[in-house]
């Protein structure tokens, strides 16, 4: 316990030894009633109902289980939730990568627009997304005419999923970018150019090894996101069953239908996903930790 001794000014002597820590800690019996509270919360409103999940898709036995998992109706939804997060995440990888390095990298007029542009999803419900994407591309919206013209079709097809996807998601890589990038500075960089480095090579030798883990870490979170999105995707699919149905929606659909064991099946492939994101998510930020730490213990 670190402890300094105070000189008293009347006196001229040093009185009895201060713990530093007395002024930051607080008393055993507060941290424990802290933790006490935080574990219950945890408990009631995490753990209770993931551990439901799994129970209630085994109750009727592993047969009924894989049958509900493996009905094509099911499959298709699946398919379709793998297919937009697989086409957004990598185009979100690269939005956020490039909004990430102009804003920490330079100095441009609008730059704190373009910022509140991209928390435009954290604050805009996305039922409202979803219907914004349907007046502009649906049949009665602003480009509705040409799209039917030229036989295109956005909403109720996997298009109008994916735009909304990535309409939800786009925030998470690049705010776990900016942020770093800017504490990071742009000395390397500058250095590198005037070694004579251009661009591309700055790009992938200095600045992408830099932010890797944190790009990872907006990687998985985006992904998680983008599999498990509802409000704006429900709004776009049009409920088609075996065709614009994600995993969420084919859920949704069978517990209104009393399919309650098909329904909790399912949605334990996404609690598994969701558990898959944490432990990603626990190595990463170890990780990171484990960096910094070696990077400060460097002289």
């Amino acid at each position: 316990m670190n402890a300094e001794a105070v000189a008293d000014p009347v006196a001229g002597r040093a009185v009895a030894p201060r713990r530093v820590s007395d002024a930051t800690t607080e008393p055993v019996w507060v941290r424990r009633i802290l933790i006490a509270v935080a574990l219950a919360f945890l408990t009631v409103f995490l753990f209770v109902p993931l551990i439901a999940v799994f129970v209630e898709a085994l109750k009727k036995g592993v047969d009924v289980y894989l049958a509900a998992i493996s009905e094509p109706d099911a499959v298709a939804a699946i398919k379709l939730t793998l297919l937009a997060a697989g086409i957004a995440v990598p185009l979100n990888l690269v939005f956020g990568i490039a909004a990430a390095w102009s804003i920490a990298k330079f100095d441009f007029r609008g730059k704190n627009l373009l910022l509140t542009f991209i928390d435009l999803p954290f604050s805009v419900s996305p039922v409202i997304a979803g219907l914004i994407f349907v007046l502009v591309f649906g049949l009665q919206g602003w480009f509705g005419e040409w799209l039917r013209d030229h036989d295109l079709k956005i909403i109720f097809a996997l298009p109008g999923i994916v735009i909304a996807t990535i309409f939800i998601t786009f925030p998470f890589i690049a705010r776990e970018l900016i942020p770093l990038m800017q504490a990071q500075g742009t000395e390397q960089e500058e250095a590198a150019r005037v070694l004579g480095a251009g661009g591309w090579q700055i790009f992938r030798r200095i600045t992408l090894p830099n932010v890797k883990w944190a790009l990872l870490y907006g990687v998985i979170l985006c992904n998680a996101r983008a599999m498990g999105e509802f409000g704006a995707v429900s709004v776009v699919s049009g409920h088609i069953r075996g065709q614009t149905n994600t995993m969420p929606l084919h859920i949704e659909i069978l517990y209104n239908e009393y399919q309650f064991a098909a329904a909790f099946a399912v949605a334990s492939l996404l609690a598994g996903l969701a558990l898959v994101t944490l432990a990603l998510k626990y190595f990463v930020e170890r990780r990171v930790a484990r960096v910094a730490r070696a990077s400060g213990a460097r002289p």
